[in-house]
Formats: structure tokens, sequence, C-alpha cells
């Protein structure tokens, strides 16, 4: 079992940046792929990034490559989202997710476990 709880969103203004976090409970946290997605009003959920379970391999959405790092940290059960240059189209709610097979990172039904969400809102 893992649970999933995400902090670090907030409003902020076009160029800043936010560090959002997920932590995980339970001993096997390494044992899973952590992947981010958002999902803006109106719009379907998209794939964000996602890093491998030792964190030698990440993934990243076209959208957010070059602003956006995900990192994580297994000794505190603990995944980030680096989130800089932010633009008014990063508005949505951001979740992390746990997934224990290799590869597929995009496909978010692939996923066994999830955060509660937080948002993140950019202005103009």
């Amino acid at each position: 079992q893992v649970q999933l709880v995400e902090s670090g969103g907030g409003l902020v203004q076009a160029g800043d940046s936010l560090r959002l976090s997920c932590a995980a409970s339970g001993r096997t946290f390494s044992s899973y792929a952590m992947g981010w997605f958002r999902q803006a009003l109106g719009k379907e959920r998209e794939f964000v990034a996602a890093i491998s379970r030792s964190g030698s391999s990440t993934d990243y959405a076209n959208s957010v490559k070059g602003r956006f790092t995900v990192f994580r940290d297994n000794a505190k059960n603990m995944v980030y989202l680096q989130m800089n240059s932010l633009k008014p189209e990063d508005t949505a709610v951001y979740y992390c997710a746990a997934k224990n097979d290799f590869g597929h990172y995009s496909d978010y039904f692939r996923y066994l476990y999830w955060g509660q969400g937080t948002q993140v809102s950019v202005s103009s």
C-alpha cells in the first residue's frame, strides 16, 4: 500500500518557480516509478514528467521539457517536481502517482496510486 500526499501548489505569476512535493508512505517507495500528471479546467489529464525507481531515468512532456525537473529522494520517500519559468498554460491541478512496472510512463491508467492533487495557478 502506498499513500501519496502532495503539497507545494499555489498562485504565482508567470516566470516564477514552484516546487511540488509528494510524500509517500510505506517501505517500498523505491519499488515504484513515479509520475506527475496535470489536469487543467475543462481539459483532459495529461502527462507531465516521470522518474524511474532509482531516479536514473526521467521523461518529460514536450511542453515542460527544459523548464521542469523531476527528482526523488528514496531515503525520504519523496518525489519532487521543480517547475521553473512557469506559464499561464501550466495552470492545472497537479497529481503525483506511483507505478510498479517498467516503462509506459505517460499512460495514466498504468499507475496504481494517486495523490489528491495540488492546485497550481499561474497568472500572466
